[in-house]
């Protein structure tokens, strides 16, 4: 048993965004799951699906950012960040991700594919703080603080979506809309993203006995926390 939760372990290498897992059918990897293991792989799953509807969102409100890249439309920019395989390292990034990426991409000098940049930086700084898998098994250790952190880091991302600007006075880019009808879908996407987030911190430090240091920042102050 052991040998084949470490044959799988290894083939369950980073390299872009986790998809559904298929339904039916034999599973030999799910004879060397845990419970947790498969509520992690839920959250994950759950967690990307939000990162992609907010991909999506933030390219439609900000065409200028997919053509910088060069796709051709919002649809194909969305699916080089998910559907590819990358290790979530671009090269029009500098190949930075995690909270490298993010900083690049609340930088109001940066003149490169903002939507690309914020995205990746949350999706990898995700996969790192959930040991940069895949998929899960028993031998796999998960560490509800950057689990934790990496809720707190989103939270940070978006106050920073909709309030730093640029040298004239304009945000970096346009999610949330205020006015006579409100469109507050880009701050329900972050919700639920931070809500899963620290659902499953709170479920891996009961399961595995590890308390967690709870941070208490101000948020127009705060700075981004390790998630590795």
């Amino acid at each position: 048993m052991v040998a084949a939760c470490v044959l799988l372990s290894a083939c369950s290498a980073p390299g872009t965004a986790p998809g559904a897992r298929a339904k039916g059918g034999f599973d030999l990897g799910q004879l060397v799951k845990t419970d947790i293991n498969r509520v992690a792989e839920t959250h994950q799953q759950h967690v990307f699906a939000s990162l992609r509807r907010l991909a999506d969102k933030l390219y439609r409100r900000n065409p200028a950012e997919w053509r910088k890249g060069g796709a051709p439309s919002a649809e194909a920019a969305v699916s080089r960040i998910f559907d590819e395989k990358h290790r979530w390292r671009f090269a029009s990034l500098g190949h930075r991700r995690d909270l490298e990426a993010m900083r690049i991409a609340l930088h109001p000098e940066f003149r490169g594919d903002r939507v690309q940049a914020l995205i990746v930086g949350l999706a990898s700084m995700v996969q790192s703080a959930l040991g940069d898998r895949e998929v899960f098994y028993m031998l796999d250790d998960l560490a509800p603080q950057h689990i934790y952190n990496a809720a707190r880091n989103v939270e940070i991302v978006a106050w920073k979506l909709s309030s730093t600007r640029d040298a004239a006075g304009g945000l970096l880019l346009l999610s949330n809309e205020i006015g006579e009808v409100s469109n507050l879908s880009f701050e329900r996407e972050f919700g639920r993203v931070i809500g899963l987030l620290d659902a499953l911190a709170d479920i891996v430090e009961e399961e595995t006995e590890r308390t967690v240091t709870r941070v208490v920042q101000n948020i127009t102050t705060a700075v981004f926390l390790p998630v590795y």
